[in-house]
């Protein structure tokens, strides 16, 4: 039998976005929650308007283990 189509939605490059509110919800059904101090990070991490790289590194170098 042929395919005529794909019926998946095309991918952007950018990816997607679902905010610190959706993260809240999607983590606390895996039992995770933030502390009111990362909480404080996201909110700096918006007022600067870091780039999800520059995000990752801080987040890397606060929390991350040294090998």
């Amino acid at each position: 039998m042929r395919q005529t189509g794909s019926k998946s939605p095309k991918r952007s490059s950018k990816g997607y976005v679902i905010g610190r509110s959706g993260f809240a919800k999607i983590s606390a059904v895996e039992g995770i929650r933030t502390t009111a101090a990362m909480d404080a990070d996201f909110r700096e991490f918006e007022r600067q308007g870091l780039s999800a790289d520059q995000r990752r590194k801080v987040i890397s170098r606060k929390y991350g283990k040294v090998r």
